[in-house]
């Protein structure tokens, strides 16, 4: 008995190293698999290194419903798109502050500086090429020369402002169309105003035009919605049945103004107002687009993707949809709109002729 109890007592004791020895082996792989699936955990979750993206606007604020506003929201479509994007911006008060303002972006260390209108060409061009690290989007600054690290997003307004005003001339009744302006200082809005009585006198030769620009300077020629208002109502009282505002928040007084005339029609700018100037709705029947919103992005984008070169970029333009005005436009007047589109595309028309 002895015997058999000693042999018994010594298997219990081998058995009892080999479960330990098996654990051990358990546990250590266990330990070494949690520890790969942690590390992979890691390595999956690590935050994308941070995009820095900053705007600064002309002097009209970033929710002017138009221009800044529109060319902000491109801005947050193409932060949308990268990893690890921010995006913040800084409002122009006074037009002596470009530089300073773009100024404190570099200083944070933004990657992308978005500089909003014709007025800041020249600051931009002066911090692009004082810091060639850094990639810079002008909206409206045509570049004369072309600068690796500057790229100038341009639209050809008088061809959006000509379907417009080819529109307005068909669906005037006095014969009479006018236009609320930002400054003649800025090129763009001078394409606009060239462009819509242009196209307006394509389609009516006996229309006429009462145009009108805002006589301030930069710092004050697209935030004056009380002037605009004034003009409009001017133009309104000289027989103007359709009037185009075209100068930021100086431009959308116009068109609210416009909206308070039983009969009268309104025509908005730079992007489909429809969405941003509600109070325009019973007389907007369509707005003078650039695609300022899909040109920021795709720059954006292409600014981190490395492959934004300097120079020109031309966007797209046309006329916003009709909205509550669907039924107003007739059959012949949409194929003549679409005639004109095309002429503008192959160049058989000219919108701005000498």
């Amino acid at each position: 008995m002895t015997s058999m109890w000693r042999r018994f007592l010594a298997l219990l004791m081998v058995f009892g190293l080999l479960t330990a020895a098996c654990g051990s082996d358990s546990d250590s792989s266990s330990s070494s698999s949690s520890e790969s699936a942690s590390s992979s955990s890691a390595e999956e979750e690590e935050p994308a290194e941070e995009f820095k993206i900053g705007l600064v606007t002309d002097t009209g604020k970033v929710d002017d419903k138009a221009f800044n506003q529109s060319a902000w929201e491109g801005a947050l479509s193409g932060a949308a798109q990268i990893d690890g994007a921010t995006t913040d911006y800084i409002e122009t008060e006074e037009s002596k502050d470009y530089a300073n303002n773009i100024q404190l972006f570099l200083d944070d260390g933004a990657h992308v500086i978005i500089t909003v209108g014709f007025g800041l060409g020249e600051a931009t061009i002066e911090a692009a090429k004082a810091n060639p690290d850094v990639l810079f989007i002008g909206v409206d600054q045509f570049q004369g020369e072309a600068i690796p690290n500057l790229a100038g997003l341009v639209f050809e307004e008088a061809k959006s402002g000509f379907l417009a005003g080819a529109l307005a001339g068909m669906l005037t009744k006095s014969n009479i169309v006018g236009a609320v302006l930002g400054t003649d200082l800025v090129p763009p809005v001078v394409f606009f105003k060239e462009g819509w009585e242009n196209g307006a006198k394509y389609t009516n030769p006996d229309v006429q035009t009462i145009s009108t620009y805002h006589p301030g300077g930069l710092d004050v020629a697209f935030g004056d919605p009380e002037w605009g208002a004034t003009t409009a109502r001017q133009a309104l009282d000289q027989g103007a049945d359709i009037i185009f505002g075209a100068g930021g928040a100086t431009g959308n007084g116009a068109l609210i103004e416009v909206a308070t005339e039983e009969g009268a029609l309104c025509v908005g700018v730079d992007w489909d107002q429809w969405g941003t100037v509600p109070e325009a709705h019973p007389c907007l029947v369509t707005s003078a687009m650039k695609d300022i919103v899909k040109g920021v992005s795709d720059l954006l984008v292409a600014a981190k993707a490395g492959t934004l070169v300097g120079g020109n970029f031309l966007g797209d333009v046309d006329i916003a949809p009709y909205h509550d005005f669907e039924g107003m436009v007739t059959d012949d007047m949409r194929a003549t709109i679409e005639e004109v589109r095309a002429g503008l595309a192959d160049g058989s028309i000219n919108p701005m002729p000498e």
